[in-house]
């Protein structure tokens, strides 16, 4: 199997770079009171995502920083996707800017994986005025480490039969699943590279990390990756989060900015005629410990006060620890989505509330999404909704 994974490079600032000459070559913050993207020049002073700008700008006092463009950002997106698909039918998005691309059967068509990687890149480059990097490898999680290790701008090509020399001496963190706590209990255990991983045994791993994490981390380490590139897969859930900055917020606030992301994501359900069952909470707190909480309802809906009273609930469990360790993003997700938006009725349900969405949404539609909202919401900014794949 020959897997590419296509990544473009700090995406929305290359953006930016792109549409002003004046701002290539210069570190470029894209955002408002927290960085959404940094360009590599910024990068390299120590910004990263999603940090708040005053903290960016300490480290980096000459960062430009710029207010995001959604529509250029999805613009673009769509102009490079069509360039994937022009390369291969068996294109897996992952987000707006990456994918993996199954080009196992185009040799003989279209040349070397290594051939196609590189025309790919130059389309891109000449097409949309964009760097990307591509990674190639086997499987699909060593091709993603590829891309990773290739940037910016760059082609990394794992060959076959190399796969463990290429992968055994990079750090821990290259693993997926391997965030700041899974990083710190295995750098304690002197478990500081893949390879180290890989020679430790799941049984080891599993008494130190838990079955689900301990199994995957010894299949990775050994680059066992069954995974295939899916095409026409629909997301398992829909969601949307805010970051809120360092600075402390009162519940009253993080209560609004919660309506507000469930606004968000019910009318993203609607719009893709999709109904879901669980609700999930988000949330990361200022010692950059992270939380979630969750409830399944008795049947599938998108109704929006049905899905905000249960993110109410969850938060209102979540308050005691948010008093004691803070809040630096709150985000809300529904998951167990349904395949074509069907909702049973019942006898009981309230259609009032479906038809206050339905009306709400064609306002939206017709006069912006900042037309009609929450007066909760009112003198407070969400943050630009972020551009995604197509539920």
């Amino acid at each position: 199997m020959a897997i590419l994974h296509a990544d473009l490079d700090a995406f929305y600032a290359s953006v930016e770079q792109r549409d002003d000459p004046a701002l290539r070559g210069r570190p470029v913050l894209v955002g408002g009171g927290v960085v959404l993207a940094a360009s590599y020049e910024a990068k390299a002073r120590g910004v990263r995502t999603p940090m708040g700008v005053s903290q960016a700008r300490a480290l980096c006092p000459d960062a430009i920083v710029v207010p995001p463009r959604m529509s250029a950002y999805s613009a673009a997106s769509k102009a490079v996707f069509a360039i994937f698909r022009d390369t291969t039918p068996l294109v897996e998005g992952i987000s707006i800017d990456e994918a993996f691309l199954d080009v196992s059967g185009l040799r003989r068509v279209s040349g070397t994986p290594r051939e196609i990687a590189a025309r790919l890149r130059s389309e891109v480059r000449e097409r949309v005025g964009l760097p990307i990097t591509v990674g190639i490898a086997g499987t699909k999680f060593l091709a993603k480490v590829a891309s990773a290790v290739g940037k910016p701008d760059g082609l990394l090509e794992v060959p076959a039969g190399g796969e463990v020399a290429f992968l055994h001496p990079l750090p821990v963190e290259r693993l997926w699943g391997v965030g700041p706590v899974t990083s710190a209990k295995l750098r304690e255990h002197h478990i500081e590279t893949v390879g180290h991983v890989a020679r430790v045994g799941e049984a080891a791993l599993i008494a130190l990390l838990g079955a689900g994490a301990g199994r995957h981390l010894h299949a990775l380490a050994h680059n066992r990756d069954p995974r295939r590139v899916r095409v026409g897969h629909r997301r398992g859930s829909i969601g949307a989060q805010c970051a809120l900055g360092r600075r402390p917020r009162p519940y009253a606030e993080i209560e609004a900015t919660l309506d507000a992301l469930v606004d968000r994501v019910t009318r993203r359900m609607r719009r893709s005629h999709r109904a879901g069952r669980t609700i999930t909470l988000r949330l990361r707190f200022d010692d950059f410990g992270r939380a979630t909480r969750s409830r399944s309802l008795l049947k599938a809906t998108m109704q929006t006060r049905a899905i905000a009273e249960t993110a109410r609930q969850l938060l209102t469990e979540a308050r005691p620890l948010i008093d004691t360790r803070g809040l630096t993003l709150v985000g809300v997700a529904v998951s167990n989505l349904d395949g074509d938006g069907h909702v049973q009725p019942s006898l009981f349900d309230d259609t009032i509330d479906d038809g206050l969405d339905v009306a709400m949404d064609a306002i939206h539609d017709r006069f912006g999404s900042s037309s009609l909202t929450r007066a909760a919401t009112i003198g407070r900014q969400l943050g630009p909704s972020v551009p995604i794949l197509p539920d």
